[in-house]
Order: C-alpha cells, then structure tokens, then sequence
C-alpha cells in the first residue's frame, strides 16, 4: 500500500495569527498542497484559537467539497464536549483524538489506553455513528498489550506518535532504536486489524526509513517540518518532495 500524505496546516495559521492580515491564507496554501499531491489536510483547532480558527474549519471543509473531492479532512484535538460538538457539525472524514491539555504547546505523549480506554469507547461510538473513521494517538513505544486496548475501544486506526524518532535527527543509533519500538507497536496493530498512522518531527530525511519499517503505514500528518521546508522550496514542491519520501 502507499502511505498517504496530510498537510498539517496549523503551523501556517500560526504565521498568520501573528499579525490581523489575512495572509498566509491557510485555506489558499491547502489548496496548493492538494494539487501537489498530498491526500488530505489536517489541522488542530485548540481552545484559545492559536493556530488554526474555529471560522477556518467551514472553508476548508468546502475546499475539499467543491474542489478535491477525493481528498479527507483530519480534525485532531482533546475530546471536550465542545471539541465533540465541532467535529459532528464539520463532518471530518477523520478524527484523531489526542490526550494533550489545552495548555500544551503541541501533542507529546499518547493515550494511556490501560486507564482510559473505557472512558475512549463511548466517545469512539459517537463519532463512528456519524461515520467519522476515528485514530487515537498512542505512544510508539511496543507495547502490544496498549495496542490490544486501543483496539478494544473501537477505534479503526492508531496515529504513532513519532515525536522521538523524529527527535534523533543527529543521532542514527537512538533513531534506529526508535525506529524498531514503532514498527514493532505498528505490527501489533496490524495484526489486530487496526490501521496506523503516524505523526510529529517527520521530515523528509527520517520519513523514508519509516515507510520501509512500516509498509502498511496508513498516512502520515505532517505539519512542523513541511511547512519549515515550504519556506525554503515553496508548498508545491515540499509537498511533490514528502510524497515522494512516502514512497520509502
């Protein structure tokens, strides 16, 4: 299979945010990523509207609608209520729930599926019932055991969280450590029937390793590293780059 591309744009509405002009149009820099190839767009709509604005959500969704038909919308975010709420009037094809604090500057750990995945479950039913595929963030750290948990809550995919791996850019050996505890956790999903997918720190030098490691990896969110590489190659050629990264 091959791996799916989704343009996170929170760190381009984050450049945009830091001032009360309309550019970087996050809407306008989507559609770019889309007719470059990526497969979908991904953002994360935090409480305090740092980055991506509840009013981006309806343009973007309609971007996909009226012009990439073919492409998803990924909402990531912590499940609140109003989180909940959003999500079921925005219709994402997918939804990756992550267990970070509003607070935090960006996700850094996994569910703790042994603790919560009774509490995950009833969530995972509401959104499966509105036909929303639903990933829920885990450590990429092996443990099978985790992995059953997840599964277990009726989730159809896991999104590994890579912020370690991608964490070992100056170090081969540590990565390559790192690199095994994900793959090993993405066979154990895929031996239970859960898809994978996989997100943070991905750039295009540590992504290709990845894809090789993990052939029936799903999709990859990518926001940090691409939009830092758009600065430099413009968004249409970054994205031409990381969909060929995805190839292995």
């Amino acid at each position: 299979m091959s791996t799916k591309l989704s343009v996170n744009l929170n760190a381009v509405a984050m450049l945009r945010n830091r001032r009360d002009l309309p550019w970087p149009s996050v809407t306008h820099l989507g559609r770019i990523a889309l007719q470059a190839g990526a497969h979908g767009l991904t953002v994360h709509p935090r409480p305090d509207q740092r980055h991506i604005r509840f009013s981006d959500l309806p343009d973007l969704r309609a971007l996909i609608d009226d012009e990439f038909p073919e492409a998803e919308f990924n909402i990531e975010g912590y499940p609140t209520d109003e989180f909940l709420d959003l999500v079921e009037r925005i219709e994402p094809e997918q939804v990756t729930l992550v267990p970070d604090d509003p607070s935090q500057a960006t996700s850094d750990h996994g569910w703790d599926f042994r603790k919560l995945h009774n509490d995950l479950a009833p969530i995972v039913e509401r959104l499966n019932r509105k036909g929303m595929r639903v990933s829920l963030f885990a450590d990429g750290d092996g443990d099978e055991e985790s992995v059953a948990l997840a599964k277990a809550t009726g989730a159809a995919r896991i999104e590994l969280y890579t912020g370690p791996y991608g964490g070992c850019h100056d170090d081969s050996d540590r990565a390559a450590k790192e690199l095994e505890l994900l793959g090993k956790t993405a066979d154990a999903a895929k031996a239970l029937g859960l898809g994978v997918n996989a997100g943070h720190d991905l750039t295009v030098a540590n992504l290709p390793a990845l894809v090789r490691r993990v052939p029936h990896l799903a999709e990859v969110s990518i926001g940090h590293g691409l939009t830092a590489d758009a600065l430099e190659y413009g968004m249409k050629e970054t994205v031409r780059r990381f969909v060929e990264a995805c190839r292995g």
